[in-house]
């Protein structure tokens, strides 16, 4: 439970990006959080509470302390004939608890494999992949509320998710530190392999029955071959959120571009793919010397080697700019900005 001073954060973000917390600490136990949180080192001081660092970018120094959310574990809650509930402490790599589900014949979250980040920040982001989100497999979720240090339970409905978001992002921003997480996850799979390549990516391997064991290994190729891994590549995945926009808007751009994609959002409004907008905007590959946009997949910003937060948010400016300039459509960062 050592705090450490003006403390590097590059291994701690997945961007790599340089930056300097006042204090830096690690939890692994409720009691350690707590003793953290009422020393007088850290009380009163700013709060960032990080994982695995893979949807933040650093833009300037913290002047606060950051602590690190290690909290461990995966156990078998409760279960019945159809249905096993799975919780996974904060602190669990994401990717490590979806393959122990797969393991274990448990269906739900293979079409997340390969997401990077921790356990805690899956609800706060809502994240999703390939027709998939956390809400879909979500039970309840144990938070520790800073301001008293009391720990308290959430279910779905008090979660609030949306798209890529939570109450956690919004109304309780800042106010609780996710401890851990419970899914509720099939016994009997019910395989989601119509959205994006799944498909055509088991009809390569020659899997004509695949199990949830080949679902996650088709979703695992799929993003290798489009994603930079961020141990080679400084990257925080999909910079941008896919735009809701009016359907008015998306007949529009249909009328000159007849190959964009789009989906049903309700209410007269359609869901765009952010990707398709910048790289038709030209900002596919696009390169400014230590940073840019990748060249595979326009959604990733991507650090090519000593870019500084600042550099990483400018470009990101440019894109916002140039996509609404080239379409009318206003995209959203998915990242958070410090």
């Amino acid at each position: 439970m050592a705090i450490q001073h003006l403390a590097e954060l590059k291994p701690f973000n997945t961007f790599s990006i340089s930056a300097k917390a006042d204090r830096l600490a690690r939890f692994s136990t409720v009691d350690e959080l707590r003793s953290l949180l009422a020393s007088p080192e850290v009380k009163g001081t700013p709060l960032l509470i990080l994982g695995g660092g893979s949807n933040i970018l650093f833009t300037q120094d913290f002047h606060g302390t950051v602590l690190l959310n290690e909290m461990p574990g995966i156990a078998v809650v409760q279960e019945d004939a159809e249905h096993v509930w799975v919780k996974a402490g904060a602190g669990v790599t994401w990717h490590t608890f979806v393959l122990s589900c797969v393991e274990q014949g448990w269906a739900g979250v293979e079409n997340l494999s390969l997401i990077p980040g921790k356990v805690g920040a899956a609800p706060m982001q809502n994240i999703g992949a390939y027709g998939v989100e956390i809400k879909d497999t979500f039970s309840s979720l144990e938070a520790l509320r800073i301001a008293d240090g009391e720990l308290v339970t959430f279910n779905k409905e008090a979660c609030a998710f949306g798209y890529r978001e939570s109450f956690f992002k919004r109304t309780g921003k800042d106010q609780y530190v996710i401890l851990s997480v419970t899914f509720r996850l099939n016994k009997k799979p019910v395989l989601n392999t119509s959205y994006g390549n799944i498909q055509q990516e088991l009809d390569r391997m020659e899997i004509t029955q695949p199990t949830i064991r080949d679902v996650s290994n088709a979703v695992i190729a799929i993003r290798r071959s489009k994603l930079p891994d961020p141990a080679v590549l400084g990257n925080a995945g999909s910079f941008f959120k896919n735009p809701v926009v009016p359907q008015e808007l998306v007949d529009r751009i249909k009328a000159e571009h007849p190959d964009m994609v789009s989906y049903p959002a309700g209410e007269g409004h359609a869901k765009l793919a952010a990707g398709w907008l910048i790289e038709r905007a030209g900002l596919k590959g696009y390169s400014r010397g230590s940073h840019g946009v990748h060249d595979r997949q326009a959604l990733v910003l991507v650090n090519l080697g000593g870019a500084t937060g600042h550099e990483l948010y400018d470009l990101s400016k440019h894109v916002l700019r140039t996509v609404k300039e080239k379409f009318g459509v206003d995209l959203e960062r998915e990242v958070n900005i410090l």
